[in-house]
């Protein structure tokens, strides 16, 4: 069942991503629907998967980096979905990085990473819902701002009415990211507190954790105080960009701490 799961909504990503490019790259505007169809699919299949090892684990089902991926994924094509009200063809642009941490979760994951485990210890703890959930959660919508900022870049040139739904949207993306990576990194730290005994070690994540924090803040600081908008804000949310995968990629591969898995 898992295994079905698992191809199934790579199947549905990659649909989706297809149908979305034709649509982008050959003008055939019913090629959305078919896109928006595999989008659902895709997000419902993810979320089967997750329930599904949650109750094979018996606990919530956020424990190791594979179903943290699984669930960043999901929540990419929940937020495209929110996104594709406002702008049509946003799924050209989102639903790529959908797929890939879909593929990278599958097929690139060592499988001691990918296994059902019973959880450790320092993970026996509720904050583990809310710690986890908030950040992924945050994650996922900043990096969604930050590609709204790319394609406003590529497309500063284009149609004033595009570039400011994509301006206006990038903004409301990292508005909402922003306190949900707040609180993310404060339970955190009552976590941290609880498990280990200390609110805050400067281990790796946590630092970037905190880089990642400033960044955004600096731009929503220039962004309502400042009036930067449009090109200038978007700069900024290319370089959060960057920021936020090393934060959540980088950090837990590349360096060694509490938070890392030594991958690499």
């Amino acid at each position: 069942m898992e295994n079905l799961l698992n191809n199934g909504s790579f199947f549905f990503l990659f649909c989706s991503m297809s149908f979305y490019w034709i649509r982008a790259f050959l003008n055939r505007s019913n090629f959305s629907i078919l896109g928006k169809f595999t989008t659902i699919s895709a997000n419902l299949t993810m979320f089967c998967l997750l329930i599904y090892r949650g109750i094979q684990e018996n606990h919530f089902p956020l424990s190791n980096f594979y179903e943290a991926l699984i669930f960043l994924s999901w929540s990419f094509t929940f937020i495209h979905l929110i996104i594709e009200t406002q702008i049509p063809w946003a799924g050209t642009i989102l639903s790529p990085t959908a797929l890939f941490l879909n593929a990278f979760a599958s097929f690139r994951l060592p499988e001691s990473l990918q296994k059902l485990s019973p959880l450790i210890p320092a993970l026996q703890s509720n904050w583990l819902m809310m710690h986890v959930t908030v950040m992924l959660l945050s994650y996922a919508t900043l990096i969604v701002g930050c590609i709204l900022s790319i394609a406003f870049l590529f497309l500063f040139k284009s149609k004033t009415e595009i570039l400011n739904q994509l301006d206006q949207l990038s903004f409301r993306s990292i508005g909402i990211g922003f306190p949900l990576l707040t609180v993310g990194i404060l339970s955190g730290s009552v976590w941290a507190n609880e498990a280990w005994g200390s609110y805050w070690s400067w281990d790796p994540k946590e630092t970037w954790s905190f880089i990642t924090w400033i960044i955004f803040a600096i731009y929503l600081h220039l962004r309502l105080n400042k009036k930067w908008s449009g090109f200038k804000s978007a700069i900024l949310g290319t370089i959060g960009f960057f920021v936020v995968w090393i934060c959540f990629l980088g950090v837990n591969f590349l360096a060694k701490g509490l938070h890392s898995y030594g991958w690499f």
